[in-house]
């Protein structure tokens, strides 16, 4: 709602002998719009000329002459209808702070706690009365700075501590003197009520950006956010912390945001009745230092049930999401997934950069999302936006497991090593085309993975057994595996490898990698240990094989699902990506990423470093440890 309809109705909530005394907030507005935007020094940039094309335009100087001649008439003009409304408020102020400090003499030696109640409710009706006209002022003079392109609204708000609604003592005197009197009746008010500021903050004062100071008296037992901005870091917390002190405020929360030499640094703090003047203080700094000086007023009433640094909305989930592309984030896909948050009303809380590459690579983003908002289609979109950029977007629940996996089950076929073992084995068999027509079969859900391995190893009958040798000496790791494997080691991680392929060579990648656990499926060989017999023994390691194992491994490390990273890229692999705790598709068959919770589509395994939160500077020290 506009403030303009805001006030309107807030106005006819009063009795009739207080409405009178509003502010005209709508005619101010009106004259603005007649007769000042139309001569506002604001120029737009793309009706900027060197010089006129005609006799009928001016040119600058002139142009800036005239504007300027209009403009000090109607100012003034201006100034001159608000001050008459001004007054209007003032005196209607004093006026009713005259009547109640008349009621509260006539019942101070009372021990009628009723009229008491009715004195203490007019005080605050009249507080809220104050504050809502004083917020109108402030708006309509940010209005006027707006269309006349001139900054007139901090002057004019610094005359406004000269008049008696600013500062009155006689009324905050009475308004103390009788909270005291009914909340030591012990039923009248509750103990919160008696801490609870006596002023309800109207709801639009919460997107008021005020660089002004507000009446003092009805600051104290308010919340109050306080931000400096500036060049000098350090010098800018260090003042904001100088009042604190000073003036012996309750600091609630805080945050300070950096931008290369700029620095913002905010507070939440309790004002008593003692630091009112904090402000005057903190202005002062604010001008030492070259700073900007803001602040906004909060309800105590209202509980504090955010951060600072998180979105002020109920009913959220807290998530991150890991964006990486490793040729480089383009801003048309930064655009399209600011585009796509916007649209499905997620809400950004923090950006951390991981990559400290020259080209950005990687952005970690928290994220504040509905609760009611539909996760499958959100999955989906967002694979459509990762397809369309060549760019990786993994989303997780923002929670204490993020950092603290302890496990990571990885595939071994095209996971941890580029080749798929089989059709090394068949190249040797001379069987490609063979198991390449029941592999495909297979995808294609002709025949399910137990029935395909089994015909694949069929053909596999009469190969010799030192095969397995020379396959171990061409294997190629995939890029990043060593370093990932070695990095998560160092961290306390457990490391396995589940493969659908064959024992033997899980077992050379497992020594290969530091790994701790090796199971794939066990070839039979010839009485004499010298050729393959075309069959397996024991349990086939198929997709359900696959996550059962993962429980095992976790139930043996006492680690809990939550804590598990597995790594796939198969069909066979989705039962325990969707098992763990973070379950990554890696280059993996597109059906595999549509259903997957998190895809790399990058060259190198150490990106999954990067889905930890992990920095390039953190990873770096991963390195060198």
């Amino acid at each position: 709602m506009k403030f303009g309809n805001h006030l309107l109705q807030k106005q006819k909530e009063y009795e009739p002998e207080w409405r009178d005394y509003f502010i005209d907030y709508v005619s101010l507005k009106q004259y603005i719009k007649t007769d000042i935007s139309m001569y506002s020094i604001h120029f737009s940039p793309e009706k900027m000329k060197w010089k006129p094309e005609n006799n009928e335009e001016l040119d600058f100087a002139n142009d800036i002459n005239f504007r300027l001649g209009k403009l000090q008439a109607n100012i003034s003009t201006f100034i001159k209808m608000l001050d008459k409304e001004v007054e209007k408020l003032s005196q209607f102020f004093d006026k009713t702070v005259k009547s109640i400090v008349d009621e509260h003499q006539s019942i101070s030696n009372s021990n009628d706690l009723s009229a008491s109640k009715i004195l203490f409710k007019k005080i605050i009706i009249l507080e809220q009365f104050i504050m809502l006209n004083y917020t109108g002022i402030v708006k309509i003079m940010k209005k006027l700075d707006r269309h006349s392109g001139l900054k007139l609204s901090e002057p004019y708000m610094f005359r406004l501590v000269y008049l008696p609604f600013y500062h009155s003592e006689e009324l905050n005197n009475i308004k103390h003197y009788l909270m005291d009197k009914l909340s030591g009746t012990g039923t009248t008010t509750t103990p919160e009520e008696k801490s609870a500021p006596l002023l309800t903050m109207p709801s639009i004062l919460s997107k008021l950006d005020q660089t002004f100071i507000p009446p003092s008296s009805i600051m104290p037992q308010h919340n109050v956010l306080i931000q400096l901005s500036g060049r000098h870091g350090t010098d800018i917390i260090g003042c904001v912390l100088e009042s604190m002190a000073k003036f012996n405020c309750t600091i609630i929360d805080f945050m300070l945001s950096r931008l290369y030499h700029n620095v913002t640094f905010g507070v939440l703090v309790r004002l008593t009745d003692e630091s009112v003047d904090i402000f005057n203080h903190l202005s002062e700094n604010a001008r030492k230092w070259d700073a900007v000086l803001s602040f906004q007023i909060q309800d105590e009433r209202e509980k504090i049930k955010h951060l600072l640094d998180e979105a002020p909305y109920d009913n959220r989930l807290k998530y991150t999401a890991t964006v990486l592309n490793q040729n480089g984030l383009t801003s048309q896909f930064l655009y399209d997934w600011t585009k796509l948050l916007l649209e499905t009303k997620i809400s950004v809380e923090k950006m951390i950069r991981l990559s400290e590459d020259k080209q950005l690579n990687s952005i970690d983003f928290s994220l504040s999302i509905p609760n009611d908002l539909d996760f499958d289609d959100l999955r989906k979109r967002l694979y459509q936006l990762s397809a369309q950029h060549g760019t990786d977007v993994a989303l997780q629940s923002l929670n204490v497991f993020r950092k603290n996996k302890r496990l990571v089950v990885f595939d071994m076929d095209s996971t941890l090593i580029r080749q798929e073992v089989i059709d090394e084995i068949a190249k040797h068999a001379g069987v490609v085309d063979e198991v390449a027509k029941i592999t495909a079969s297979a995808m294609n859900g002709e025949i399910d993975f137990k029935e395909s391995l089994r015909r694949r190893v069929a053909l596999l009958k009469g190969t010799p057994v030192s095969v397995l040798d020379d396959i171990k000496k061409i294997l190629t790791f995939t890029e990043g595996a060593h370093f990932l494997c070695r990095s998560l080691k160092r961290l306390g991680y457990k490391l396995a490898v589940i493969s659908g392929g064959f024992m033997p060579l899980a077992t050379y990648v497992k020594h290969e990698l530091g790994l701790d656990y090796a199971f794939a499926n066990q070839l039979r060989v010839s009485n004499d240990g010298l050729t393959l017999t075309g069959e397996t023994y024991g349990p086939i390691v198929d997709g359900i094989r696959k996550a059962e194992l993962l429980d095992v491994i976790a139930q043996a490390e006492s680690v809990s699902p939550e804590q598990v990273i597995a790594v796939g890229d198969g069909a066979n692999d989705l039962f325990m990506l969707s098992k763990a705790g973070l379950g990554i598709a890696f280059n993996a068959k597109p059906r595999v990423q549509q259903q997957a919770p998190a895809r790399i589509n990058q060259r190198s395994l150490k990106n999954v470093l990067y889905l930890l939160g992990y920095t390039d500077n953190e990873i770096e020290q991963l390195a060198t440890y």
